[in-house]
Formats: C-alpha cells, sequence, structure tokens
C-alpha cells in the first residue's frame, strides 16, 4: 500500500501497544509533527484522564477526545497517536477514516498488561483485579471496531518502537 503523504498517520489500539512512543519515532523518522490526542485533551482540560472519568463520565472525555483530534487534525499535525477507546465515538472514526491512513497497533492483552502495569493509575479503564482480563475484555469490544477503522494492521507484541515503526513505513511505502 502506498501512503499519500497528504494524510496524516493515525495510530490506534489497545493501550499498552505502543501508540505513543511509535508516533514518537515515526515522527522523528519522517520529520514531521506528532500529536498525542491524551496528552492533549489533559493539557486543554487541565486535568487528568482519571480526573475528567471521574467528574465527567466517559461519554463527555470521548467528546472532548473527538474535538482534540478535529484540533490536530486542523494544525496539519501528520502523526497522531490516539487513545485507546477513540473508535468507540462514530464520529471520531468518520473523522479518521476520511482524513487518515489509519494504522491498528494491534498488541495481545497479557503484553498490554505488562506494558503499562505500572500505569494503571492513570488508565480509569483498566481498573480492576486483573488487569490482562480487563484487557482482553476491552480488546472484544473494541476489536471490530480497530479493524474496521484501520488501513493496516501491525502486531506489535515482541517488537521495539523502532521494528513497529520499521514495519509501518514498511507496508505504507512511507520510507523513512
Amino acid at each position: 500500500m502506498r501512503h499519500d503523504p497528504a494524510r496524516p498517520i493515525a495510530l490506534i489500539g489497545l493501550m499498552g501497544a505502543g501508540k505513543t512512543t511509535v508516533a514518537r519515532v515515526l515522527g522523528e523518522r519522517l520529520a514531521v509533527s506528532v500529536a498525542d490526542l491524551d496528552a492533549m485533551l489533559v493539557a486543554d482540560a487541565g486535568r487528568s484522564i482519571p480526573s475528567l472519568f471521574e467528574q465527567e463520565g466517559e461519554p463527555a472525555f470521548r467528546r472532548r477526545e473527538h474535538l482534540m483530534l478535529k484540533r490536530a487534525l486542523a494544525a496539519g499535525v501528520r502523526v497522531l497517536a490516539c487513545g485507546g477507546g477513540i473508535v468507540t465515538d462514530p464520529g471520531s472514526r468518520a473523522l479518521l477514516a476520511e482524513h487518515c491512513a489509519v494504522v491498528w497497533l494491534a498488541v495481545s492483552p497479557a503484553v498490554a498488561a505488562e506494558r503499562i502495569r505500572d500505569e494503571v493509575s492513570n488508565r480509569p479503564l483498566a481498573a480492576g483485579a486483573d488487569l490482562a482480563a480487563r484487557l482482553a475484555g476491552l480488546e472484544r469490544e473494541r476489536g471490530s471496531l480497530y479493524a474496521d477503522a484501520a488501513v493496516l494492521r501491525i502486531d506489535t507484541d515482541g517488537l521495539s518502537s523502532e521494528q513497529v515503526a520499521d514495519q509501518v513505513l514498511a507496508a505504507l511505502g512511507a520510507g523513512a
């Protein structure tokens, strides 16, 4: 598949897939602007993601996330690290499909749990007694949405961020 350079690369997938880190690597390799939608949202709201979930609920969070996606696209950002649940909002899925080359960074729940084990307090949807089981549930809920939204799937288990970026660039024909 040949990547249209006019379309930003948007990374989607379960928390712990490596979206933020891979986005940074892609941005460095392509010498383009990068945005982490979760970081944008926190900066805009002046509160943490757990605080937003607790005080406003997930639907309000998804509306804020949609707004951050629109802002990043309007600003001309070339690589986007999307929140794990962005695909649950039909409007955000439509924006991604219309404007981006969407890449699903797939990760097994067990590997994702290992990667985020020390960050659970910052991830409200990871709360629960068994982190791997909670992530498996999110994967079941969102897997078909990730698949439908993505033009490309990269399995990240056992790969470094650099290796994942290599695969993304090779598959998109974007060059390094």
